[in-house]
């Protein structure tokens, strides 16, 4: 059975209750969750029967067990989940203004998610990146490292891609989590020269590439295989069987909450091309769970608004990069 590695942070998130606010106070009712880009990719991957373990650190205190519990719960493998003792998981609170818009506030220094990359458990965790058939991971997720820590984890996926593992980049990108655009235009072009795949958008780009046109954009990524989403619900993919344009399907639905659109496409599209389906149609695949999921609250839908589940055949043989 094919499996994905998903290498990232999960964050304890305080999102603010609607109606919650008390006017002019700046107070309010917090309601409490667990969030995280690749974690939402890994528990939607997961609902499309694909096997993933989820690769990261946590504390050795209760929140980090309830993590455990929820992502177990949504068959996300935590095997590969190192604990530290004394640490905590990061924490992000999602504020609301008059007009609903959101603003996010993290405390992320000190969480125990940023030590995966020079622990005692990294050289073992690291060289089971080749048992796996996909590794994803994105730009958030080389943010929390430092230099020496993105070379360790880059090397290590160069060894694994030499047995036939294949590396997908999503070029998730928050100015936030960088200490200047400079270091991620660097770290950017070293994650594009590995991968296989690179999961990308206007929005991402345009903000490490001001100004240049989407031709630009593209020809900045090696990689034979390029999903480039645009502001508009289309997809420029280019394959080694040339470049397309793929529309998704007219929304019939309002849309309520825009969380998790990217993390949820990138799950569709790496179970479709897993399952044999061709870019063009992963592609399709993608736009068409992203659609729906923007069409609920939050960054996990329910699991009954999932749509059917299509028997593919799996995909059960790898062959080395040459």
């Amino acid at each position: 059975m094919a499996s994905v590695a998903c290498i990232g942070e999960c964050m304890v998130e305080l999102r603010q209750a609607q109606g919650g606010a008390s006017a002019g106070q700046g107070g309010g009712l917090y309601s409490r969750g667990f969030g995280g880009d690749t974690l939402n990719t890994a528990v939607y991957l997961a609902r499309l029967e694909v096997k993933v373990d989820y690769l990261t650190a946590l504390g050795d205190d209760g929140l980090s067990d309830e993590m455990i519990a929820a992502w177990n719960a949504e068959n996300v493998g935590t095997r590969r989940v190192v604990r530290i003792a004394g640490k905590l998981p990061g924490l992000y609170m999602i504020q609301l203004d008059a007009k609903g818009e959101r603003q996010f506030f993290h405390w992320r220094d000190s969480a125990a998610a940023r030590q995966l990359m020079s622990l005692p458990e990294t050289d073992e965790l690291l060289n089971s990146l080749m048992s796996y058939d996909i590794v994803y991971l994105s730009a958030i997720t080389l943010s929390i490292y430092d230099a020496a820590g993105r070379d360790r984890l880059f090397a290590a996926i160069r060894r694994a891609r030499l047995l036939g593992t294949r590396f997908v980049f999503d070029t998730n990108f928050r100015a936030r989590g960088w200490p200047d655009r400079d270091v991620a235009r660097e770290v950017f072009a070293a994650a594009f020269a590995a991968a296989d795949i690179v999961l990308t958008s206007t929005e991402d780009l345009l903000a490490l590439y001001p100004g240049e046109s989407n031709e630009q954009l593209m020809a900045r990524i090696p990689t034979p295989e390029l999903v480039f989403r645009l502001a508009e619900p289309v997809s420029l993919l280019r394959s080694p069987g040339g470049t397309s344009e793929v529309r998704a399907e007219p929304m019939t639905k309002p849309v309520v909450d825009t969380t998790a659109a990217g993390d949820s496409f990138a799950a569709a599209y790496i179970a479709a091309r897993l399952a044999g389906s061709e870019p063009v149609e992963a592609a399709r695949a993608g736009h068409r769970l992203a659609s729906l999921v923007i069409c609920y609250s939050g960054a996990i839908i329910p699991g009954y608004a999932m749509p059917p589940k299509k028997r593919h055949r799996p995909a059960t043989t790898r062959q080395a990069t040459k």
